[in-house]
């Protein structure tokens, strides 16, 4: 409709041409190609996404006159919870990740107890049942922490994005042409999220992975080799030749 508006549609329909298989090449975004010193990265599917909004509710009270023992500290709470959602991700390994990236204090005064305390949550793991399980116990823990700190916590679940299995002959292809074309390589699953993962419930579906420079990406100092950039545009380009045949 949005592209109607501004004379953008064009005259085929969306979804007018069947898709035999798509695959994209990228770099890695990550540092596990790089640490393990493969050139191509045969994408197995994507970890499944969850994001949260977390806020903790203490009470604003000065920082000298309250004694230890009176205090509801939200911040104490909070650095509690982040410790052991860090923990919670080193338990589902090798495919679970955990990451507060946004926290956010109040009243924010140096002589001031924190009052509230909001922050982000991101979970993330290859299989949609063990991120419901590192919800629960996500969930569980933030309650108990908050009634250390005689505070209280409040989760929102603000995205979910199911993790993704790529299609196995898809995934073959890719693993038979490095192998054809004398490439190191190792199966890996995306962290990130590509347009692949929504190709794939339309049509078969992987991924390309070479390595990027300390696994930096979104930056203006992601860097990846010559090298490396010609040996996944070659992996992708067999894995066309062989897939149109």
């Amino acid at each position: 409709e949005a592209l109607k508006k501004i004379g953008y549609a064009g005259p085929q329909p969306v979804g007018g041409r069947p898709v035999g298989s798509y695959f994209e090449a990228h770099i890695e975004q990550g540092p596990i190609l790089e640490d393990t010193s493969k050139t191509i990265g045969v994408v197995t599917g994507a970890l499944g996404l969850r994001w949260y909004d977390v806020v903790v509710t203490g009470q604003d009270a000065h920082a000298g006159p309250t004694p230890m023992r009176l205090r509801k500290d939200a911040m104490v709470a909070a650095s509690r919870m982040v410790t052991e959602i860090n923990a919670l991700a080193y338990r589902y390994q090798p495919d679970g990740r955990g990451t507060v990236g946004f926290m956010q204090v109040k009243p924010n005064s140096r002589n001031v107890i924190p009052g509230e305390v909001r922050f982000s949550v991101d979970l993330r793991h290859a299989r949609d049942d063990q991120l419901d399980k590192m919800e629960a116990e996500m969930r569980a823990m933030c309650s108990e922490m908050a009634r250390s700190q005689n505070a209280v916590v409040t989760i929102d679940r603000v995205a979910n994005y199911p993790a993704c299995n790529f299609d196995p002959s898809c995934v073959a292809a890719v693993r038979n042409a490095a192998a054809a074309l004398g490439l190191t390589h190792m199966d890996i699953v995306s962290g990130a999220g590509h347009d692949a993962i929504y190709m794939a419930r339309v049509a078969p579906s992987s991924m390309i992975f070479v390595p990027c420079e300390g696994g930096i990406s979104h930056n203006e100092i992601e860097n990846a080799t010559p090298e490396d950039l010609a040996a996944g545009c070659n992996v992708l380009l067999n894995v066309i030749l062989e897939r149109a045949r």
